[in-house]
């Protein structure tokens, strides 16, 4: 991809984390951090977001790009100025774009995500993938979400008393999936989601977390190996 990064040498693996660690937060709540500021970008983050006319979303991409390094310095120990984010597609091979990483540290996954004025951001050892939606949000029409996720499930969450909901559940769980390397079915979020506390399943080895945050009237899933916990900013 013009404008991204050159692709560098890796340095010797640092150890990682052993847990999971991920963070739902407003634009508002992460710009205002301190600690936090435009100039840990790399350059090439930068020069994507000069090219970003939209303000709100210029903002919410900044947010999630901040947050993401505030989680890895949380799990990892060290500054929000140390990591070395970086994106390869795995597609086209192409760099600057596709899913996120770190350089040398191999072992450690990391996710990002923004939303009309909300982000979210996920860091652990393996895959790891999060999504975040406004709880308004309703994904659809049906006919589309049936040629995009398993037939099956979609049925079952427009059967629900609740469809809106549900379906908007399904689909943030797909896509916390899809970030972590994962496909297939996905399968219902339970009761304990709808009041608001996390509600997990294992499917193949991978932990899959939905739930509501109610102050910021979000609905968030992430997707990991391994044990996660779900922390304030």
């Amino acid at each position: 991809m013009t404008g991204g990064p050159e692709p560098e040498p890796e340095s010797e693996p640092e150890p990682g984390p052993a847990t999971a660690l991920a963070v739902v937060a407003t634009t508002p709540e992460v710009l205002a951090h301190p600690g936090l500021d435009e100039a840990l970008l790399a350059p090439w983050e930068r020069r994507r977001l000069a090219g970003i006319r939209l303000p709100s979303r210029r903002d919410d991409v900044l947010a999630a790009r901040l947050l993401v390094r505030l989680c890895v310095a949380r799990a990892t120990g060290l500054p929000p100025d140390t990591p070395a984010l970086a994106q390869r597609c795995p597609g086209c091979g192409g760099h600057g774009h596709g899913r996120p990483y770190l350089r040398g540290r191999p072992g450690v996954g990391v996710s990002l995500s923004h939303a009309d004025g909300l982000v979210a951001a996920a860091v652990g050892p393996g895959a790891i993938g999060i999504d975040v939606e406004p709880a308004t949000r309703r994904p659809g029409p049906l006919h589309v979400l049936r040629r995009l996720l398993p037939d099956a499930d979609v049925a079952e969450a427009a059967a629900s008393p609740d469809a809106g909901p549900a379906l908007l559940r399904l689909w943030v769980r797909a896509e916390a999936r899809l970030k972590a390397g994962q496909v297939g079915q996905v399968g219902q979020a339970g009761q304990s989601g709808q009041s608001g506390q996390a509600e997990q399943a294992e499917q193949g080895g991978i932990r899959l977390l939905d739930w509501t945050d109610r102050p910021r009237a979000a609905v968030a899933a992430v997707a990991c190996a391994a044990r996660l916990t779900i922390a304030s900013l």
